[in-house]
């Protein structure tokens, strides 16, 4: 259960640092002291402005290095490890969204495999402490048994996304294997807070709600049988990172695979109702969403559940914010960065 606290003394790579994780995780190592250099390629899959904003908060701290780049760019990976020799690298860039993979797969094998790969080479001909890398929930596809576990059965994915983030475990398992890199994969269950990606439902609905256009609920109206999802706090998830990168794995093969999640499954029109009550709590009058009931969309999946046993053993950690105090949270900070009392 022990794990090195945070090193000042070496360098922290992140990859994807005007993201919604790399952002916390960055802001999180440099209050600490760390060296961070971020990189980000700053795309326009959702709004820019919202990642400069992140991004402006981090430039002030005199140990933050940020390179505007793409990780599918090989030399520039190539480089930017020969010149900064990372001990460790936190692999947070890739293109994210289970439903945007349908329509636009190059991008995904763009960022998500040819990008992990050259991440993957640079540890290799650069060697590091430690490389963790985010893989994703989405990899238990339609699992039935619950909670998901690690040792579950993860071959079946119903997503292009779910299937790049199944590749990376497979590839970082195989550079370990061969190269003795200490590499650590996390799935991260649905994270949300202040400053989240506007792509995820529980920003999308507020963006509706303003808009007085109703929200579209993808479950057929089947509250029986609702959508469950184990939504997890930003916070939590940062707290599951620091601790795990001073925590490499020190097997025969140096690879590990860890659920980050909230254990605690809500059922979605559960975590949408919450979302009203913070929102009437944060403008001081009633909010009520209009909702429309659809199919649920292909390459989603009826349920997400993680069993965090695994990181609790490893580093005496288990997310613990509760959705009212963390969807508080969002909701007093979209009210104030929207300016919409």
């Amino acid at each position: 259960m022990s794990y090195k606290p945070l090193d000042p003394s070496i360098v922290y790579l992140i990859t994807g640092a005007a993201g919604f994780i790399g952002y916390f995780l960055s802001k999180k190592l440099l209050k600490s002291g760390c060296q961070v250099i971020g990189i980000d390629n700053l795309n326009d899959y959702y709004d820019v402005n919202l990642k400069m904003d992140r991004l402006e908060q981090l430039l002030p701290f005199n140990k933050f290095t940020f390179i505007r780049g793409d990780i599918s760019d090989k030399e520039l990976i190539t480089e930017l490890f020969e010149k900064y020799k990372p001990s460790v690298v936190v692999n947070l860039a890739a293109q994210a969204g289970v439903r945007y993979s349908i329509e636009n797969p190059d991008v995904y094998i763009q960022s998500n495999i040819i990008g992990f790969y050259n991440i993957l080479e640079a540890c290799r001909h650069n060697p590091v402490e430690h490389l963790v890398y985010a893989s994703s929930s989405s990899v238990y596809g339609t699992n039935k048994k619950v909670p998901f576990e690690e040792t579950d059965f993860v071959d079946t994915p119903v997503s292009l996304y779910a299937s790049t983030k199944k590749s990376n475990e497979l590839m970082a398992h195989t550079y370990s294997h061969l190269y003795n890199i200490p590499a650590t994969g996390l799935r991260f269950f649905t994270v949300y807070g202040p400053m989240g990606r506007p792509d995820m439902a529980y920003f999308g609905f507020t963006d509706k709600y303003f808009a007085e256009e109703p929200i579209k609920i993808f479950n057929n109206g089947d509250f029986d049988n609702d959508l469950y999802r184990d939504f997890t706090y930003i916070d939590d998830i940062v707290e599951g990172i620091e601790r795990l990168i001073g925590k490499p794995p020190v097997d025969a093969v140096p690879h590990k695979v860890f659920n980050i999640g909230n254990n605690n499954p809500e059922k979605l029109m559960t975590f949408i109702n919450t979302l009203e009550k913070t929102l009437t709590k944060a403008l001081g009058r009633e909010v009520q969403f209009e909702k429309v009931f659809e199919p649920i969309k292909p390459g989603d999946v009826p349920a997400t559940y993680a069993s965090t046993d695994l990181l609790q053993e490893a580093v005496g950690f288990k997310p613990k914010t509760s959705i009212e105090e963390g969807l508080q949270k969002f909701a007093n900070w979209y009210v104030d960065y929207y300016n919409k009392k």
